[in-house]
């Protein structure tokens, strides 16, 4: 693990309360800066610092999963599209990676995967490997239809993805038609970049035009692809690796090499410095020779990424929530670089959190200009001793904003140190009194919606790009209207339109811009469930965890019907509720907590008179859509995590516990409890034998109950 995390508690000193109060924070961090560099390409933290509190988080997660909160940045990808950009689905989620950092780490993905194929862990037996550099740049999907290049999409939020075709056909790079044989149907996923040569030849270009200068070149190429005028991508010398397969109607050859060469051979550019390999000490001797490589590179990268290349253990291992069980990414190390912490602001959020911000003096470190960063809590503060007018270490890796790591030597032996600092007892925005509950990291304004920076915390994350995201309302207007007593609650947003007169007359607005918001409000009227629940600003209850209980509950009225019911503990609903994998019971008390406040409900009922909230689709087709599994006992002919991924692949929803909702249990060896429950509720049974034979395409037996 990285420096971002020596002088936070270990995960394994952490108690469950603590554990919960630390998984939110990390969980809120994440969020916000996923947003950041997948939708604003705008980054606010470095790469290191983003990969120490992902892994922070897992760590804490696997030593205690029931504090485990619902949240965006945990499962989900990237960052909702664009609503400038036309959307389309991926037919295979376009998922992230999980990270390694040493040869220990990637020893671990190694065993992990080869204990999900129940095959030898031992060194003997090594999984062949296929291995790239990873390219710093932005994930494209190319979709072709009988060989014709007919769409391009970026990877937004995992699952559905920008329109960018007009742009991605300026790209030299990219075939227009594939050279026989080809698929009916085929995504190649791949990366589109710009070299650190064209990077500065665009940037001397833009300050002589007197235009704003990128950061980088990961930035560069992300702003040159989503242009909304064509002719510009066109001037951007944008160029693109090709090294993943999304949907494909045909095999594509037995191993992931097979399918690069077959990329080659239609046209595609694919990195020279690709290699095939197996185990641990090759896999490390690579990372070693491209790591020595790096900056004679033209383009840049962060690190390594490992595929296990036959294509058929990659179907068995499948994925685990944002990543594949059969991919990793070995990750260089962090930058580091010293400047004076000039102040810290304390800043309010949404739920009341308050949150210190370091500014800092401008510093260049690896050619990005960095000015501030977050500092976590007030504990992190105490630990690290940082004081304003502090010389700091911070670091980076990539191209983003670092981690303030402390105060150098010479600072701390300074005889005129600026005293520590205090963290405030009260909120800086209402005055209300700050209190930090026992075993929690963070310090909370007691306010609650009489603080204005809640308040409007509260609207800003109604109208975020996961939630309504309703262009031009930002953080300007919210405030603007918030203070002139125009927009209080999220119901206000949808009554502007009365007030139309009245916003044309204020600074800087007119009837046009006035006609565009109202005409933008009005477009959001019909709102999925699933973005509607994330909307909401439940506590602990972010986009991933919305869209498992819009899909649990399909509608409006049974999922507000439902979380009234689960007020009762012990209850059908209550049961229910605690059954869907990943919502826990810290998320079920914050869930029903909120319906049962009588001013959520007002909220609630204001946004249903105006809004039209759509059922919720099944996640996924397949013989098991929209049916609920359970497994129990010992399996003989797979791991556990195997068939649950099975079954999902086929459209199921895995449970944990048997209701009088579940559709069918698969029964093991010494099933137990539930076998016994299932059959007094008269849940349809089978047996491993039955359910390996129904995953091979035999329907399911009338008769297979037992």
């Amino acid at each position: 693990m990285t420096s971002t995390t020596t002088h936070l508690p270990a995960p394994a000193d952490l108690d469950t309360a603590q554990a919960r109060a630390e998984l939110e924070r990390l969980a809120t961090l994440l969020a916000h800066h996923n947003t950041a560099y997948y939708h604003n390409d705008a980054p606010e933290i470095s790469d290191a610092e983003y990969d120490a509190l992902r892994q922070r988080y897992d760590a804490i997660v696997g030593l205690h999963p029931t504090a485990k909160p619902a949240n965006s940045a945990a499962d989900a990808i990237g960052a909702a599209p664009d609503s400038t950009f036309g959307k389309h689905l991926h037919l295979v989620p376009m998922l992230s990676l999980d990270n390694v950092f040493n040869r220990e780490d990637f020893e671990a993905f190694m065993t992990r995967a080869a204990r999900f194929l129940g095959l030898p862990t031992d060194t003997d037996a090594p999984l062949c490997l296929t291995a790239e550099p990873k390219i710093d740049g932005l994930s494209i999907s190319l979709t072709y239809e009988n060989g014709v290049f007919v769409r391009g999409t970026t990877r937004g939020d995992g699952t559905e993805g920008e329109d960018v075709s007009a742009n991605l056909r300026t790209l030299r790079d990219i075939p227009t038609q594939l050279t026989a044989p080809y698929p009916a149907l085929i995504e190649i996923r791949g990366e589109v970049f710009l070299s650190k040569a064209d990077f500065l030849a665009l940037n001397t270009a833009q300050e002589a035009a007197g235009k704003r200068l990128f950061a980088n070149p990961r930035n560069a190429a992300a702003g040159s692809l989503r242009q909304l005028d064509a002719t510009i991508t066109a001037q951007r010398p944008l160029s693109l690796f090709a090294y993943a397969l999304g949907f494909c109607s045909e095999k594509m050859g037995d191993s992931h090499w097979d399918y690069l060469q077959r990329l080659r051979a239609w046209g595609f550019p694919v990195n020279p410095l690709s290699q095939r390999m197996t185990g641990a000490e090759e896999a490390e001797d690579f990372f070693a020779t491209v790591a020595n490589q790096r900056a004679a590179l033209p383009y840049d990268i962060d690190g390594v990424v490992y595929k296990i290349d036959d294509l058929a253990l990659q179907e068995r291992l499948g994925f685990a929530g944002r990543a594949p069980r059969w991919a990793t990414a070995w990750k260089f190390p962090a930058e580091q670089a010293t400047t004076t912490l000039r102040d810290i602001e304390i800043q309010v959020g949404r739920t009341g959190a308050l949150t210190p911000v370091a500014h800092l003096d401008p510093v260049n470190v690896g050619g990005v200009l960095v000015t501030r960063a977050t500092l976590h809590n007030e504990d992190e503060i105490t630990r690290k001793d940082i004081r304003p007018g502090d010389s700091v270490f911070i670091q980076r890796a990539g191209d983003v904003i670092p981690q303030v790591l402390g105060a150098t030597p010479a600072t701390l032996e300074r005889p005129d140190r600026a005293a520590p600092f205090e963290f405030p007892t009260h909120c800086p925005a209402c005055g209300a009194v700050a209190i930090r509950p026992e075993g929690e990291a963070v310090r909370r304004c007691t306010g609650g919606l009489t603080c204005p920076a809640q308040a409007v915390e509260r609207l800003l994350h109604f109208v975020s790009r996961l939630a309504f995201d309703i262009e031009g309302l930002g953080e300007r207007s919210i405030h603007e209207f918030h203070d002139a007593g125009l927009i209080r609650t999220p119901a206000d947003i949808f009554a502007l339109h009365t007030h139309a007169a009245e916003l044309e007359k204020r600074d800087g607005w007119g009837e046009l811009s006035v006609s565009n918001l109202l005409a933008a409000i009005d477009s959001k009227r019909t709102i999925s469930l699933a973005r509607f629940i994330y909307a909401l600003g439940i506590r602990r209850v972010g986009s991933s965890n919305a869209r498992l209980l819009a899909r649990h509950y399909g509608s409006y009225e049974t999922w507000l019907e439902q979380m009234r019911a689960a007020s009762i503990i012990g209850s059908d609903a209550r049961l229910e509720l605690g059954s869907i994998t990943g919502i826990g019971s810290a998320i079920a008390e914050d869930l029903v907590a909120f319906v049962a406040e009588p001013h959520n409900r007002e909220v609630l009922s204001a946004l249903r008179a105006c809004l039209t909230i759509t059922d919720e689709t099944p996640a996924a087709e397949g013989p098991m859509a929209g049916k609920t599994v359970v497994f129990t006992g010992t399996l003989l002919t797979m791991t556990r995590p195997e068939a649950k991924a099975t079954a999902e692949r086929m459209g199921a929803k895995v449970s944990d516990s048997v209701s009088k909702k579940t559709d069918l249990v698969v029964l093991g060896e010494k099933a137990g409890s539930k076998a016994k429950k299932a059959l007094e509720l008269g849940v349809q049974t089978m047996d491993e034998a039955q359910w390996n034979a129904f995953c091979s395409g035999t329907p399911i037996l009338a008769d297979s109950q037992s």
